[in-house]
C-alpha cells in the first residue's frame, strides 16, 4: 500500500484501500501484458457490467507480433466526440458545465464513480505531466481490464518513476476511468468531466477512447495551469528541416484536427518515379508532378503539445517550444497501400517494442499492417486509424527546447469551382502579417471533412490556438496570451497553408511538403518585399509572387487561386465571403473588457474589412 505516503486526498486512498485488488504499475511491459488480461491471452475483450447487470462489451484487443491491435465495437467511439468535454466545478469557465447539461451537480455523479471504483480491481499509474521540464506528476486509477488505455497514457506521458522523487509524490491531475457511466449516466456519449479542485485537477473519463482523455486531458491540465501562470502549451508540431545544403530551419505548424500537424513530420509521398504529385484537376484529370531529387532531412521535435514555458524564453526574440510529451498519437488514415510512408511503415512493422494501434485490422500472431484500416461500414474504412509510438522509437528526434523560425497554420480546404464555390481559395502557402496570424490562431478553422472527429461540418471553428477544445478555462485569458507572445517573439515569421484542396486541385498534404522544402532553402533569409504580393483576400496575407524548386517552377495558378479557369475572381470573391462572415462571427466574442487593447484594435480592423496595411500598422512584420 504504496500509496499511504502519497500526498493525495484521503477519499482517493480510500478509493484505493477499499479496492479488491490494486496493482501499482511501474513498467511498460508489465502494462502491455495486462492489457490482455494475461500475457498467454492472444485476444481479450474488454467489457463492462451495467446496473441491471447486462454486460457491455467496448473494445477487443488482439496480440499481433509487433503490439496490440484495439478495435471498438462501436463505430461512434473510433473518433473523439467534439462536445465530450465538460465542466464539473464551478470556477471560471467559458465551455459547458456539468450542470447546464444534466440539471444536476457533478458531485452526485462524483461520489457515484469513487463508490464504482472502490468495487472494481484497479491498475494505478502514476505519470509525468507535460514530460521532464515542468516537473509535474499524475495520477490514473483506471480498471484493470482496461490495460491498453493504461498503455497509451504511459507511452503518452511517460511512466514516473516515484522511487528516484526526491519529495512526497503529489499529483497535479488524477484521472478517473469509468466506461460503464457512458450507458448507465450519458446514453451512450463519451463525456470527460473536467473538475477544477483547489488540491488537484480531476479528470473523469467516461469513455475508453484515450484521445478526449488520456490525451487532450492532460493537455486541458497544462492549459489551464499555463492560464493561471501566464503560459502556454501549444497545438502543433515542430520539425528542423536540414536541406542539402546544410542549411537548417525550424517549423512550427499549428491548426485544428486535421490540419496537417503530423503530416509536417513527414517525408514528401512520392509517385512510382520519385516524383512529388502536386495536385490533380478534379475537373479535366490533368496531373502536375515535380521533379525534387533530393528533399530535405527531418528532425521532429513536436508531434502535437508543445510547451512554451517562460524559462525558455528569456531575452529571445523567437518563439522557444518542447515536446509536451513522450510518445505521439499518429493518425494513419491517409497510409492506404504499401510504400506510402516508407520510414513510418518501418517503424511500425518491426518496431523496438510492441506498439499500441487503434483502429486497424488484426488476426493473432500476425503483423498488424497500419494501411489495413478497420471498416466503419463495408466498403468505408474508418477515417481515424492510430498507431501510439513513443517517441524515442522515432529516429533523429530532438530532445529540449528549439527556436522557431516560422511558425506555421493548416486548414483543411474543400474542392472549389465555378458552380460550386466554397472556402478552398487558399494557394499553395501564404506569408501573414502577425496582427493576421494571430486572428487565424483565435478562429482555427476545422475545415472540410475532418477524419478524427465523430461528425464533419462545413465550417466550424476548433477556437484560441486550436486547443480550445480542451482548455478549461477563460478563452479571452487565451487569446491575450496568444497575442502577448506574438509580439515578444517578432523574429519569427508567419504562414499559412491549406491541405486536401487548392481550388480545383486536390492536393493532400502536397502544400506544407513542398512549401517546407521552398522555405527551408530560403534558411534564414527574409522575405523581400518585392517578391511577395498581396492576396486578393485581406485575411490570407500575401502570396510569393513566384515559386521554384530545384530550378522547376510552380504553376502561378497554384499560388494564386483565383487564376485558375475552373474557380475564377467570382467564384474566388465568394469563397472569401465565405471566410469573411466566418471570421468576424467567430471573433466577435472576445470584444470583452477583458481583451487587450492593441487586440481588440486588430479584432476590429477586421469587422470593418481592414486592409494589409492597417494590419501592419498594429504590429509591424520583420520580412
Amino acid at each position: 500500500m504504496e500509496w499511504t505516503n502519497w500526498d493525495i486526498p484521503a477519499e482517493v486512498k480510500e478509493i484505493l484501500n477499499k479496492s479488491p485488488n490494486v496493482s501499482v504499475l511501474k513498467d511498460r511491459k508489465e502494462i502491455i501484458n495486462l492489457a490482455l488480461k494475461n500475457k498467454e491471452n492472444k485476444t481479450f475483450v474488454v467489457g463492462y457490467n451495467t446496473k441491471d447487470n447486462s454486460s457491455v462489451a467496448e473494445a477487443t484487443v488482439t496480440k499481433c507480433k509487433n503490439g496490440l491491435v484495439i478495435n471498438y465495437l462501436e463505430k461512434y467511439m473510433r473518433r473523439r466526440d467534439p462536445d465530450c468535454t465538460v465542466i464539473g466545478d464551478n470556477k471560471d469557465t467559458d465551455k459547458v458545465k456539468f450542470k447546464e447539461l444534466f440539471s444536476k451537480d457533478f458531485d452526485e455523479v462524483r461520489v457515484e464513480t469513487f463508490e464504482w471504483l472502490k468495487k472494481q480491481e484497479l491498475a494505478v499509474l502514476p505519470i509525468k505531466v507535460g514530460g521532464d521540464l515542468t516537473g509535474y506528476y499524475g495520477l490514473l486509477i483506471a480498471p484493470d481490464n482496461a490495460g491498453f488505455f493504461v498503455g497509451g497514457l504511459a507511452d503518452l506521458q511517460g511512466i514516473a518513476n516515484l522511487e528516484k522523487l526526491k519529495t512526497i509524490f503529489k499529483p497535479v491531475t488524477i484521472i478517473y476511468l469509468a466506461p460503464p457511466f457512458r450507458h448507465t449516466h450519458f446514453g451512450g456519449k463519451q463525456l470527460v468531466v473536467h473538475n477544477r479542485r483547489d488540491d488537484v485537477h480531476e479528470i473523469f473519463s467516461y469513455n475508453l477512447y484515450p484521445g478526449p482523455s488520456a490525451k487532450k486531458g492532460i493537455f486541458g491540465v497544462l492549459l489551464q495551469i499555463g492560464e493561471n501562470e501566464n503560459w502556454l502549451t501549444l497545438h502543433g508540431s515542430t520539425v528542423k528541416v536540414e536541406t542539402p545544403y546544410e542549411n537548417i530551419t525550424t517549423i512550427f505548424h499549428e491548426g485544428a484536427s486535421g490540419g496537417g500537424k503530423s503530416e509536417m513530420l513527414e517525408y514528401p509521398h512520392r509517385e512510382h518515379d520519385g516524383r512529388l504529385l502536386i495536385g490533380t484537376n478534379e475537373v479535366t484529370e490533368q496531373k502536375i508532378l515535380l521533379r525534387l531529387t533530393q528533399g530535405c532531412f527531418l528532425r521532429p521535435v513536436t508531434d502535437d503539445m508543445a510547451l512554451s514555458l517562460p524559462s525558455f524564453q528569456k531575452t529571445n526574440k523567437k518563439l522557444v517550444v518542447s515536446d509536451a510529451e513522450q510518445a505521439w498519437f499518429i493518425r494513419l488514415n491517409h497510409i492506404n497501400k504499401y510504400g506510402t510512408d516508407p520510414n513510418l511503415e518501418s517503424i511500425c512493422i518491426e518496431p523496438r517494442e510492441p506498439l499500441i494501434f487503434l483502429n486497424l485490422y488484426a488476426v493473432p500472431d500476425s503483423t498488424c499492417l497500419i494501411w489495413e484500416h478497420t471498416e466503419d461500414e463495408p466498403g468505408k474504412p474508418c477515417p481515424n486509424p492510430r498507431v501510439i509510438i513513443p517517441r524515442k522509437f522515432i529516429p533523429n528526434t530532438i530532445d529540449g527546447p528549439v527556436e522557431i523560425d516560422y511558425r506555421s497554420f493548416g486548414i483543411r480546404a474543400p474542392l472549389c469551382t465555378r458552380e460550386n464555390p466554397t472556402y478552398g481559395i487558399i494557394g499553395i502557402f501564404h506569408v501573414l502579417p502577425p496582427a493576421i496570424a494571430w486572428l487565424w490562431r483565435l478562429v482555427a478553422p476545422r475545415g472540410d471533412a475532418n477524419p478524427s472527429i465523430t461528425e464533419t461540418y462545413d465550417l466550424v471553428s476548433e477556437g484560441v490556438g486550436s486547443y480550445w477544445p480542451f482548455a478549461t478555462g477563460k478563452y479571452v485569458n487565451h487569446a491575450n496570451l496568444l497575442l502577448r507572445q506574438i509580439i515578444d517573439t517578432p523574429d519569427t515569421r508567419y504562414l499559412l497553408f491549406p491541405n486536401q484542396y487548392v481550388g480545383v486541385w486536390k492536393v493532400g498534404f502536397m502544400p506544407q511538403w513542398i512549401s517546407r522544402e521552398f522555405i527551408a532553402r530560403r534558411g534564414a533569409a527574409k522575405f523581400n518585399p518585392e517578391h511577395l504580393e498581396p492576396a486578393r483576400f485581406p485575411l490570407l496575407g500575401f502570396v510569393p509572387s513566384m515559386m521554384q524548386l530545384e530550378g522547376e517552377s510552380i504553376p502561378e495558378y497554384f499560388i494564386k487561386v483565383e487564376k485558375q479557369p475552373e474557380v475564377g475572381e467570382k467564384a474566388y470573391d465568394k469563397g472569401a465571403k465565405i471566410l469573411n462572415i466566418f471570421f468576424k462571427k467567430e471573433i466577435t466574442k472576445f470584444l470583452s473588457q477583458d481583451i487587450d487593447p492593441l487586440g481588440e484594435a486588430i479584432i476590429n480592423c477586421c469587422l470593418k474589412d481592414g486592409s494589409l496595411k492597417e494590419y501592419l500598422n498594429l504590429i509591424p512584420m520583420r520580412w
